[in-house]
């Protein structure tokens, strides 16, 4: 495991929210990550329907762009978001996990721009995707 993977898994483990809403970092490579999250009742933001709150996808979205950003060789460090754009799609089908992949595709000398998608098991059909601008640090 590489020392930017580490890293990148310390920093999502270390996120107390991260935890608490059971995110796993399924796989990292050089600026792609990919997080998923089980379905909860505590997420729920629609007690009718059993529909998972937006805010436990923002946070999942927004988590997983952040591990997108430290894993890309151009960043020295950790990062912080400056901007995130979220476009919800559909809601995520009830009792199924979420699965984000994110990707750092340009890195300027302070801001990483990312584009992430967001599943559940209809992989053909995202619940949402997202753009962002992340902080970035100086190589180590």
């Amino acid at each position: 495991m590489s020392d930017k993977t580490k890293f990148a898994r310390q920093f999502i483990e270390a996120i107390p929210h991260s935890r608490d809403l059971g995110m796993v970092l399924e796989e990292i490579e050089e600026g792609v990550a990919t997080i998923s999250m089980p379905y909860d009742q505590r997420l729920i933001g629609d007690p009718e329907t059993g529909v998972i709150s937006g805010g436990a996808v923002s946070a999942l979205m927004d988590t997983c762009c952040g591990a997108a950003v430290i894993s890309h060789p151009a960043n020295g460090g950790a990062t912080a978001t400056l901007d995130l754009r979220i476009d919800y799609m559909r809601a995520a089908t009830p009792g199924q996990s979420l699965v984000t992949t994110a990707t750092c595709y340009h890195v300027t000398r302070s801001v990483a721009f990312v584009r992430a998608t967001a599943w559940d098991d209809d992989r053909d059909n995202p619940v949402a995707s997202a753009t962002g601008a992340f902080t970035v640090e100086g190589k180590r």
